[in-house]
């Protein structure tokens, strides 16, 4: 019996059913439910922004147990080196290199003539070989390519150092009988073939993409790209379905849990089709937030308080976390401390800076009959400025405004509030963690108006921010 790997795409497609990106947090939590139901391999996009993508890809390294990593390498020496270093923590890693090959593309795309490309094809996998044990070549576009071409490109990544071979159809129009015509004629122009996995990547207008993918297994093909969004790709339930029906009856299998299946992918549907306002400042849907699992006490020294701040997503200084480290000690001697407890003291000790921004005024209206409104005054460098704008909520609301003011969005990774103290003048603490160029960056605010405590939390984590980039 045969087992068929499946490579999901979902993370490297990046974007939700309505067009919003992902958040950070999302896409940790979409790689977690695909390991945890054993999906053989997720694949991650470029690196475009440096510090938020490559902690990114360092982050899900980290939390994968059964999963191979994947990370395009680019188109460079320089951007395959980069890719590495982000997944090589990785329990199992691999490095994609991905070019188009039929003539239109490799022309009119990239202005690169065959000969060119077959040199670019030998250069890209050869320096991933000596990085990576594990590299895949995707020939882009591979079904309108010329056969010859087609051949000499799969033969030259081969002899490079691929371990995988993934043709494409991208033109999306082929039926199932052409595609495994398609798949016999590259068996026979490339022998040596044989001596690697082959993958597939079929796209369909028609909606034959899993009958596509099918009859490429039936006809030596080992690996199949998947996602759970409803794309041109075969989706991954319905995929490992074909299998788990008519797999034994073709010689074929899938690692993939099935039992699980179908909630993980009710779950990621549910992060990729979340509804929000466009102008709305919440990224991620705070009721989704998992708590990381820390316990410390009295006896934790300062190396293991360190690795739970780098748990939390924290990048403190040796000054700040001698700082933290000293308040975790204080807190420690009347309770064990949690995430939450952590992150607290984190945000009061950690980056105290001078204020660039200083709250001015605020008023917030808001009612079940009418649109909540925010109307807030801030002081920078002597100068009064002010923003009004209205939101799904008053706190929404609130940080439109805030972000109006300050003229920048940053991807808001975490907001809690809760209460210090009792009674009806009870004191709301709001914590606050912005996210910027991949740095955690949290903010605590104290009021008895819980609307305001949450802005005196943004300002504090924005301060942080500005006085780290300047």
């Amino acid at each position: 019996m045969k087992t068929v790997k499946i490579a999901d795409v979902t993370l490297r497609q990046g974007t939700m059913a309505s067009g919003t990106v992902l958040s950070f947090k999302e896409k940790i939590e979409i790689a977690k439910l695909l390991d945890r139901i054993g999906t053989d391999v997720i694949e991650m996009p470029e690196i475009e922004n440096e510090a938020a993508d490559t902690l990114l890809l360092k982050t899900v390294a980290s939390l994968l147990k059964n999963s191979t990593l994947s990370v395009s390498a680019g188109m460079s020496e320089e951007s395959a080196k980069k890719a590495w270093q982000s997944v090589a923590g990785a329990k199992k890693a691999r490095l994609r290199v991905s070019v188009p090959v039929s003539t239109v593309q490799m022309e009119y795309l990239y202005k690169c003539k065959p000969q060119k490309m077959l040199s670019v094809i030998e250069n890209m996998v050869s320096v991933c070989a000596s990085l990576c044990s594990d590299v895949e070549f995707c020939a882009e576009d591979a079904t309108r390519s010329e056969r010859e071409f087609l051949a000499s490109a799969v033969s030259t990544a081969i002899k490079a150092g691929a371990t995988t071979v993934t043709v494409c159809d991208t033109a999306a129009l082929q039926l199932p009988e052409e595609y495994k015509g398609f798949i016999n004629n590259l068996y026979e122009d490339v022998p040596e073939l044989k001596n690697v996995n082959l993958g597939v990547c079929t796209q369909s207008e028609l909606g034959l993409s899993v009958a596509c993918a099918l009859s490429a297994v039936t006809s030596g093909a080992c690996e199949v790209k998947a996602t759970v969004t409803r794309t041109q790709l075969p989706t991954l339930e319905n995929f490992v379905h074909l299998i788990r029906t008519r797999g034994e009856s073709i010689g074929v299998e899938s690692s993939v849990n099935v039992t699980e299946l179908s909630r993980t992918v009710k779950q990621i549907k549910a992060i990729t089709k979340t509804k929000r306002t466009e102008s709305t400042p919440f990224d991620s849907p705070v009721a989704s937030r998992t708590e990381a699992d820390i316990c410390l006490d009295t006896k934790a020294d300062i190396s293991a308080v360190s690795k739970a701040v780098v748990t939390l997503g924290y990048t403190l200084t040796d000054d700040d976390l001698a700082k933290v480290y000293e308040a975790f000690l204080n807190t420690a001697k009347k309770k064990q401390v949690g995430a939450k407890e952590l992150e607290a003291i984190v945000a009061t000790e950690a980056l105290q800076v001078p204020p660039t921004y200083r709250l001015v005024s605020y008023v917030v209206n808001s009612g079940n009959i009418i649109n909540p409104t925010a109307n807030i005054a801030v002081e920078k460098q002597g100068k009064t400025f002010t923003g009004l704008s209205t939101g799904d909520g008053p706190i929404d609301a609130a940080l439109l405004a805030l972000e109006q003011i300050v003229g920048h969005h940053y991807e808001l990774d975490d907001f809690q509030i809760q209460s210090v103290t009792e009674g009806r003048e009870a004191m709301g603490e709001a914590l606050i963690k912005l996210r910027c160029d991949g740095k955690l960056y949290s903010g605590r605010g104290i009021s008895t108006d819980i609307i305001g405590a949450t802005i005196r939390a943004y300002l504090n984590a924005l301060n942080k921010i500005v006085y780290g980039e300047n």
